[in-house]
């Protein structure tokens, strides 16, 4: 709609005109079993440097009764018109705003969400305002630099629990009146409402006391492990208070596991909201458990950093994330007594794989992106954002060492907090504590897009000695439509020499160094005997590419699952993934490197890196004539290593899991059959209710599960979860009458809420359905502008994303795409995705090229 999309001049005119002091918000939430809409009332106070200004502030809301302006009642079919209220001949001074409106529920996982759970049939409600939602639920002048306190006045059901920010007070007559929060920004409030269940503890250091909660649905009590869930909460508290000098900033913290959530957690200040699904209903491998806590420490870390001291516009986003990813992976890799001090080895595997793939796209950005509008930081939660940026944190880290860097937030922290900063002043802070000119590293590494590629030149003698040795870097051209030139960086590295002992690939010694320019010579390793394997970026200090050369390539294909350590092999995998989406490695060639070493893999987070790359390069990177003869080989090989693991193990339920992604022959789905009805087993393999579903997911994609089958196991789990799972797998049957089905739901009806609109996307498309695919390539481009211009942001993302025929690898799909992005006119935000979904066809055909080309060669 018109008017929505705050621009950042529009904000910053704002910002400049006014000064926020306090917000207070009535809701009565009394009705909220039956749905529909609830009264909002908001009385905001803010100064005006002007007399005679005008100014507007925001609602989404279905009715607005009243709007009241220093005591004048202005009309509201006049002032209140595309999400703005317009505040006309402002008071020099103090002012007063009065707004009564009517806001609505929503089920798509933005401002006010509800869910009725099926188990018990209550309602369950939980705010979500970043970026611009907390507009649905009271007027607010929705950016991040006009913070202000807030008090809020709920009335809810008998039974129910309030939570908000400040801590909760004692009801009186079904009406929870909190005392005011400290300033903070509007889309950092938070409200969580219903018969939530609750356990309490709290964190203790010298004489201070923290609250602690835990919140979950009652169904999901007997599942909820909150005893390691407090375990990570303090380690986390110990650790950032120890490096941010700084006491937690909230007078408690609140930790609410709600449903139908869109990301993984938000750091609302106190009240930090998590997806449910992070409560374990049945068994997860270490990786789950490790992610859960990198995400609990990631919004523990928001509490200072995005919390007390907060981004002043949304082109800082990027260090917003990054530090608190940064932060959270640096605490699991050195907090005492962490279950994770391989977090550096995940984040290679995971983080840094997801920015590279991120970074060769043709909406890639610099980390400091241009952010005009809401609409470009909707759609910039992305890999530069989150893991390109905290790729490059890590980085400055070395460059200006650990201690420095931490005594740089800590002034950062004492001189901003309650308010609101931009880059410079971090940087500013981190000059002075390391002695380092930060200015010409956030040129090059921030304001610059794309990666660059670092490549070993090593000379030898007869007698395998290195006579010279030296970084080659390259900038490679970005992709067409990105914007930027190619870009030689500084980079810390280290260059690890490694040689079989044993059988084991150990390294036998480090050199770290700074790489400027196209060559950087390393005199230090020249005279030294060749090993047999150098690898470049030992340790993953910087963002790069990395090639091995072909010596070490040589050893490493023989012999990667025998490096000691886990973060070399992670990087080498990484390495030779990069390679394989570049066309540098063919699919099949992939696909037995996997296979020479995933057996040797002891970190279960790779192993199931790896299960997933091998299965979208078999059906997206492998040449069409050989698929199903990969696809048959990697089935018959998961199944092997299913039955060789040990029983009851993290690798074998992984390789369970893999296995029922790609079980093809009559024998393997007999085999997944029988486990599912329990005339076949497999000793120590728990089937639980997930594994159940995985199980029959792929029956049904497979013809071999009906609907009735897909009934009688929601029967046997009639909960949440089990309704998501049974859409997906109904939308994964392999006929056209289920697709049709699947389709007119999502695309021709908006009443699904936002987690079962995920299901029967991810149900619909199957990539052994190619064919069955095909003609909703062409229904795409006809209904996605429609989709998008009609739906909130989440729910068309979901759409624009989901539903592009990234299945439909052909010249055909590149041109369609091309044509509707001629002639169709889309929004900014839109034209990027679809465009980043175009990239991924383009960069799936030049592999498939790669790989018909590898089975040509002798």
């Amino acid at each position: 709609m018109p008017g929505t999309n705050l621009t950042r001049e529009e904000a910053q005119r704002r910002a400049g005109l006014l000064r926020v002091d306090s917000y207070e918000i009535d809701l009565d939430l009394s009705g909220a079993q039956e749905g529909g809409t609830y009264s909002s009332v908001t009385t905001v106070r803010f100064d005006s440097a002007e007399a005679g200004a005008e100014s507007f502030i925001d609602l989404v809301a279905p009715t607005v009764h009243e709007v009241v302006l220093n005591g004048t009642a202005l009309d509201p079919a006049e002032v209140f018109k595309d999400s703005r209220i317009a505040l006309p001949n402002l008071e020099a001074g103090p002012n007063e705003l009065k707004v009564v409106a009517d806001c609505a529920y929503t089920n798509t996982g933005e401002g006010l969400h509800r869910f009725v759970d099926p188990v018990d049939q209550q309602a369950y409600l939980y705010t979500q305002f970043e970026v611009p939602d907390a507009r649905r639920v009271f007027a607010s002048f929705e950016q991040p630099d006009l913070k202000a306190t807030f008090r809020f006045t709920v009335k809810a059901p008998e039974g129910w629990t309030v939570v908000s920010n400040s801590p909760t007070p004692e009801p009186v007559d079904h009406v929870w009146r909190f005392e005011p929060t400290p300033r903070i920004s509007t889309y950092v409030t938070a409200l969580i409402v219903g018969p939530y269940h609750s356990v309490h503890s709290s964190w203790e250091k010298d004489g201070r006391s923290v609250p602690l909660g835990i919140y979950c649905r009652p169904s999901l009590a007997e599942h909820l492990d909150s005893d390691a869930l407090f375990e990570v909460t303090r380690q986390g508290f110990d650790w950032f208070e120890e490096k941010f000098d700084y006491a937690y900033p909230f007078a408690k913290y609140d930790q609410l596991f709600v449903p139908e959530f869109n990301a993984g957690a938000m750091e609302n200040a106190g009240a930090v909201t998590i997806r449910d699904q992070y409560v374990f209903r049945s068994k997860v491998t270490d990786a789950a458990y490790e992610t859960r806590a990198e995400t609990i420490l990631h919004e523990l870390a928001h509490m200072w950093f995005g919390d007390l001291v907060t981004m002043e516009w949304w082109n800082d986003l990027w260090l917003n994330e990054s530090f608190a990813t940064y932060t959270s992976v640096a605490c699991q890799a050195h907090a005492p007594g962490s279950r994770w001090p391989h977090a550096w080895t995940t984040f290679a595997n995971s983080m840094k794989t997801w920015a590279y793939r991120q970074d060769q796209l043709p909406s890639t950005h610099p980390i400091m992106a241009e952010i005009r509008d809401l609409d470009d930081v909707l759609v910039n939660f992305d890999g530069i954002t989150y893991a390109k940026g905290a790729s490059v944190l890590k980085q400055l880290v070395a460059y200006v060492g650990m201690d420095a860097f931490f005594q740089g937030v800590q002034a950062y922290f004492k001189r901003h907090a309650y308010g609101n900063t931009r880059l410079s002043d971090l940087l500013g802070a981190l000059e002075e504590t390391s002695g380092r000119d930060l200015k010409t590293w956030s040129k090059q590494w921030l304001e610059t897009a794309g990666i660059n590629i670092l490549r070993p030149e090593a000379g030898t003698d007869s007698s395998g000695t290195i006579t010279s040795f030296s970084v080659r870097q390259e900038a490679p051209a970005l992709p067409p439509g990105a914007k930027g030139e190619p870009t030689l960086r500084p980079h810390r590295i280290a260059i690890g020499l490694y040689d079989l002992k044993d059988g084991r690939l150990v390294r036998t010694e480090r050199v770290e160094l700074d790489v400027d320019g196209e060559l950087t010579e390393v005199p230090a390793l020249v005279g030294k005997e060749r090993p047999a394997v150098i690898l470049l970026n030992d340790d993953d200090l910087s963002y790069a590419k990395v090639r091995l050369d072909a010596d070490s390539l040589a050893t490493v294909t023989q012999h990667l699952g025998d490096f000691e350590e886990s973060l070399p092999r992670a990087l080498c995998w990484a390495s030779a993934w990069d390679m394989t989406r570049d066309g540098e490695l063919a699919a099949r060639d992939y696909l037995d490197l996997v296979l020479s070493g995933v057996h040797k893999e002891s970190d279960i987070g790779v192993v199931q890196s790896l299960q997933r790359q091998v299965k979208l390069a078999l059906d997206l990177y492998a040449a069409p004539s050989w698929r199903e003869t990969g696809l048959a080989k990697w089935s018959g090989a998961a199944l092997e290593q299913l039955r060789a693991a040990r029983p009851g193990s993290d690798h074998q339920l992984a390789w369970a899991r893999a296995f029922a992604a790609t079980a093809r022959t009559n024998a393997q789905l007999d085999l997944l059959s029988g486990l599912l009805d329990g005339s076949g087993t497999i000793e120590g393999l728990a089937v639980d209710t997930e594994l159940r579903w995985a199980f029959l997911q792929r029956l049904a994609a497979t013809g071999r599960a009906d609907d009735d089958a897909i009934s009688a196991e929601l029967e046997r789990d009639r909960t949440s979860a089990g309704e998501r799972h049974a859409a997906t797998a109904r939308a994964a049957r392999p006929t056209a009458e289920a697709k049709a089905e699947a389709w007119a739901s999502v695309v021709e009806s908006d009443k699904l809420p936002n987690a079962l609109q995920e299901a029967v996307i991810g149900g619909f498309l199957q990539a052994d359905q190619r064919k069955l695919l095909a003609p909703y390539a062409a229904k795409y481009f006809d209904a996605v502008k429609g989709v998008w211009d009609s739906r909130s942001h989440e729910m068309a993302q979901q759409v624009a994303v989901g539903l592009y025929p990234t299945l439909q690898v052909s010249q055909a799909t590149l041109d369609a795409t091309d044509a509707w992005l001629a002639s169709a006119e889309p929004s900014a935000a839109l034209r990027r995705l679809v465009t980043e979904s175009r990239a991924g066809v383009e960069r799936a055909l030049k592999a498939q090229a790669a790989d018909a080309a590898a089975a040509d060669q002798p």
